[in-house]
């Protein structure tokens, strides 16, 4: 009795890693398809590149740097 116990829940067991194992593959092939269809009809459009000089971004850069120091020089004569 106990054999055919062990034997129906191995069938069991494998009956059952086969269908998760057949439901997995089923889930990235529709994902591929899906991945395909979204890239056909709705390609992905390329990063628009800022045309800001190199010195006004200097100047920015400055400008917090300034602020920054400011802030730490305020920060400290309130401090003491």
């Amino acid at each position: 009795m106990e054999y055919s116990l062990v034997g129906e829940s191995l069938k069991f067991m494998l009956l059952g890693m086969l269908i998760v194992f057949v439901f997995l593959v089923l889930l990235v092939q529709i994902m591929k398809l899906q991945a395909k269809i979204i890239n056909k009809y709705f390609p992905e459009k390329a990063p628009e590149v800022p045309t800001s000089s190199p010195q006004a971004d200097t100047t920015q850069e400055a400008h917090h740097v300034a602020a920054i120091v400011a802030a730490i020089a305020e920060f400290r004569k309130n401090k003491s």
